[in-house]
């Protein structure tokens, strides 16, 4: 062959290889998951390209190493050849199966077998067993062939080889004559117990037909792991049939069937049925051992009998039975999940001091419980406790620790995990990003959740319907629907079914944002094709129907609900009385509550301050208290908004003694104000001119941890420091504080804060500077800015972003800019729309280079490049029909090497105009 050729690559499910051709001698360059990288030539007379599949077969991987292993084999002293030690690391199963094939003695190869299996990190798998089975075989070795065979089914690690395993010996046990082999009892038993691991049942029925074909008498161990596994099923009739079966064979249950039938009836949910065959196992002269009280007890716990748990749990030592370390952790784990973490901890401290050792499992349960608590340092604790032990956090331990930050907002503690995770070498999985994608989402941070996504694919973690139904929610939230719809579509494109979660997530975005129409569109398309629409989505668009007044629609999809056999519950029932109760249909929404009653849904807090409310608008505050007491002698306690709505109606009367005593109350039932109730008083103490009660209520805010936000600031700022009155027409008569505050009275504003014990933290800041850009009041805004780095309180990234946003709005694009370079040099990560105001300014200004430049920041962070195309190159450039602009930016993505999926693509051709 004449000339260079290079194939630059050729792809297989587990292999990739570089093959180089040179006149007539071939390079291959393999890189496998299951061989380190190495590269070996093959020197050939001829070669043609009709010959590559040969090539490239397994078997030219494993020839170099072959020749030499046959001839280490054929000496002596093969054990102690030099070389051997040296080609050990690199001999895989299949050079062990190939030299089953060479004229070699059986012996010298079983001994060879047995040596390599001995090597670190070796194993045979079934293929190997095989091999050498079928050597043994033709050798008439048979006592050997019965220990590799039963080897060979023990070796499997998955329900696919086991699957080969079965059809391998079942073809064995067929042959006749001299190569007759048939099936033991206890290779049966063996095989029977593998198709367990795996739940494979019925597979497991049809080899116990074939023991009973092959006339060999089943023995207890057959019929224990066949009522085992039914009994794992919670199939108590079919392990029933199998244990009737023991009888009739002329045999007798021992501790291990009549544990199995334990955990079947505890399976089944059937604890007295369970309790019964533990009550007789004395009876019939069975010991019971810890193995049945555990399964007992983890039936009560689950059932929620914990007393009737922690009895049997008194009684092992009677038994002479000692708990295991699974018998304290299914004691504790229970303690935990019912709220008793006081007794979860004694019995964690019983089961040290009895000298049992806690495991991976116990401590991850109590780290678990300590997250939801938000101990955040006992858990901590435990995780060093953990290593002093030499135990080693697993994956569901390090979950429970983000997953408790998440919950709480710690989203750095939360990150700071995943890297000590990684670093003690356990590797995180889809459900840790499950978590953190959840928390950066309910934090409003979706921009940041959506690079998480990038990092799992970057990792080879593929993305769950969870994933993805966070992401949706996440963007929907953020107001982001189109965005949403996108990774639907991904979503779809990867494999993934979407769900009742994933469509009543966009039907309720798309009805929150007013778009009725094309929320009704998706909900028509889910009946067409047959979807099963549950209850949450028909509130979703019934909500979405009261919201913009179409009740006579919202109650033609109540009567369809109810026709499709999907029966609406309370929230369902809430959204249309709320709907009513805005269009003052009082007495509807009242019979509407009766007939709630009347069909069996009960009404919620919800339900009963939703009319409450109403009752109150009116003006009949007997009536609302006639309701609110009906509603706690019903058993349904009131909630912070329940009081609120009374707290209003007061405020508005002017009755301050009324506002006390509803507080008083409220704090007498201990329900803790939320923060609609704090800015409730505030905006009536200075309805009242109660200056000082208004500052007060906002310190009792910061003292119970409820964080002020932007309307809280408006509000107090509104009474205390205007006094200016300037009323804006678009927002119904309200004060608009931002237009008439002076700066001196916010950094006055700053001040009182510090001397009413109220320290101004960035949050504080930020709501000032949100309501100065709200007003285009940009300079205004920097000075505050400027004053927080004076003190040593850095801007947060929200501050950033209402600054870099007002630039933009007011054309001032080099300085958002700066804004930007600044931003992404202090850590912070602008957000996605910022930028594409910004690109879209430069690019209305052909200022292109600095478009270009913005962009190549934009790149630079740790953004989903799909999400950049989306919202950047899509929504910002072509839809202001800046094509050639998306052009050039596109080419800079693929010129970086950033991967858009193919749907984001088409999506690009799709939205470019036809010339």
């Amino acid at each position: 062959m004449s000339g260079f050729l290079q194939v630059a690559l050729f792809r297989t499910m587990k292999r990739r290889a570089t093959i180089t051709i040179s006149g007539q001698s071939i390079v291959f360059h393999f890189h496998c998951k299951s061989i380190q990288s190495r590269c070996f030539s093959l020197c050939l007379r001829t070669c043609s390209f009709g010959s590559l599949p040969d090539i490239l077969s397994p078997e030219a991987e494993s020839s170099d190493l072959l020749p030499q292993l046959f001839s280490i084999l054929s000496s002596r002293g093969w054990r102690k050849d030099p070389l051997l030690k040296k080609l050990a690391p690199s001999l895989t199963p299949l050079h062990v199966s190939r030299i089953c094939s060479f004229p070699l003695d059986p012996k010298i190869v079983l001994d060879f077998f047995n040596w390599i299996a001995g090597r670190p990190g070796f194993r045979h798998d079934p293929q190997t067993h095989l091999s050498l089975l079928n050597l043994l075989l033709s050798a008439k070795f048979f006592s050997y062939a019965e220990k590799i065979r039963l080897s060979m089914v023990k070796s499997c690690m998955s329900e696919e080889e086991v699957l080969f395993v079965l059809e391998e010996l079942r073809k064995i046990n067929r042959r006749e004559g001299e190569n007759k082999f048939k099936l033991t009892l206890r290779c049966y038993n063996t095989i029977l117990m593998s198709l367990a691991r795996f739940m494979k049942i019925d597979l497991m029925k049809e080899v116990y037909g074939e023991i009973l074909e092959d006339k060999i008498k089943p023995n207890i161990y057959t019929f224990n792991t066949m009522i085992n596994v039914h009994c794992k099923d919670g199939d108590i009739v079919e392990a029933k049939r199998y244990f009737n079966y023991i009888v009739q064979h002329g045999l007798a249950p021992d501790t291990h069937t009549y544990t199995s039938l334990i955990l079947g009836y505890c399976r089944a949910n059937d604890l007295d049925g369970a309790s019964k065959v533990f009550s007789l196992m004395p009876q019939r002269g069975c010991k019971r051992n810890e193995v049945s009280y555990t399964i007992l007890i983890h039936g009560f716990c689950t059932g929620g009998q914990i007393d009737e748990a922690k009895a049997l749990f008194s009684q092992m030592k009677e038994d002479n039975c000692t708990p295991t370390v699974r018998t304290y952790t299914v004691l504790i784990d229970a303690y935990c999940k019912y709220g008793n973490s006081k007794e979860a901890f004694l019995l964690f401290e019983e089961m040290t001091d009895q000298g049992c050792e806690p495991n991976v499992h116990t401590y991850t349960v109590l780290v678990d419980m300590y997250c939801k608590e938000s101990k955040f340092e006992d858990a901590d604790r435990l995780l060093k406790e953990m290593s002093e032990r030499g135990l080693v956090p697993s994956v569901i331990t390090y979950n429970a620790l983000v997953n408790g930050y998440c919950k709480k907002g710690k989203l750095g503690s939360a990150f700071a995990a995943i890297k000590l995770m990684e670093s003690s070498g356990c590797k995180p999985n889809v459900r840790t990003y499950n978590e953190l994608i959840c928390g950066l989402c309910e934090q409003r941070k979706v921009h940041k959740a959506m690079r998480t996504l990038t990092h799992m694919s970057e990792i080879n973690l593929s993305p769950s319907l969870v994933t993805y139904n966070s992401l949706i929610h996440g963007q929907c939230q953020a107001g982001y629907i189109d965005v949403a719809f996108r990774l639907f579509n991904l979503m779809v494109s990867d494999g993934l079914v979407p769900d009742n979660c994933t469509y009543s997530t966009l039907i309720d975005a798309l009805c929150k944002d007013g778009r009725i129409k094309d929320a009704e569109m998706l909900f028509d398309s889910l009946l067409e094709k047959g979807i099963s629409v549950n209850e949450v989505i028909y509130t979703a668009l019934i909500d979405g129907n009261c919201k913009v007044g179409n009740i006579g629609q919202a109650k033609q999809l109540l009567e369809k609900m109810i026709a499709m056999k999907c029966f609406p519950n309370s929230c369902t029932y809430n959204a249309l009385m709320d709907g009513l109760c805005k269009q003052k249909s009082l007495n509807e929404a009242l019979l509407l509550l009766e007939k709630m009653v009347e069909i069996g849904v009960e009404p919620t807090v919800v339900t009963y301050t939703i009319l409450i409310d109403q009752i109150l608008e009116e003006g009949d505050y007997e009536q609302a208290y006639k309701v609110f007491n009906q509603m706690v002698s019903l058993g349904c306690k009131p909630d912070a908004r329940t009081y609120t709505s009374f707290i209003r109606a007061c405020c508005s009367e002017r009755k301050f003694e009324e506002v006390e005593n509803w507080m008083l109350k409220m704090k007498l039932d201990g329900v803790q104000p939320d923060l609609v109730t704090f800015i409730t008083l505030m905006d009536g103490y200075g309805s009242l001119g109660l200056k000082d009660l208004v500052f007060d209520v906002f310190k009792r805010m910061f003292l119970v941890g409820c964080k002020p936000n932007h309307q809280a600031y408006s509000v107090l700022l509104k009474h205390l420091f205007c006094e200016k009155q300037i009323r804006d027409p678009e927002s119904s008569g309200v004060v608009d504080v931002w237009k008439t505050l002076t700066v001196d009275s916010a950094f006055k504003f700053l001040e009182e804060m510090i001397r009413h014990g109220c320290e101004p933290c960035v949050d504080s800041y930020e709501a000032l500077v949100w309501g100065f850009c709200k007003e285009d009041r940009l300079e205004d805004a920097e000075n505050l800015v400027q004053h927080m780095s004076h003190i040593g309180i850095p801007p947060s990234e929200g501050i950033y972003t209402h600054l870099v946003n007002c630039c933009c709005k007011l054309g001032m694009y080099l300085h958002a800019l700066r804004l930007i370079e600044i931003m992404v040099e202090s850590g912070n990560l602008p957000r996605l729309e910022s930028y594409m105001l910004l690109i879209n300014g430069f690019s209305d200004q052909k200022q292109n280079e600095n478009a270009k430049r913005a962009f190549n920041i934009l790149l630079g962070c740790e953004y989903n490049y799909d999400e950049v195309a989306w919202v950047v190159l899509i929504d910002g450039l072509l839809r202001s029909g800046h094509v050639d602009m998306c052009s050039e930016l596109l080419d800079i993505m693929e010129g970086k090497g950033c991967q858009l999926s193919s749907q984001t693509y088409d999506l690009l051709i799709k939205e470019l105009p036809v010339e």
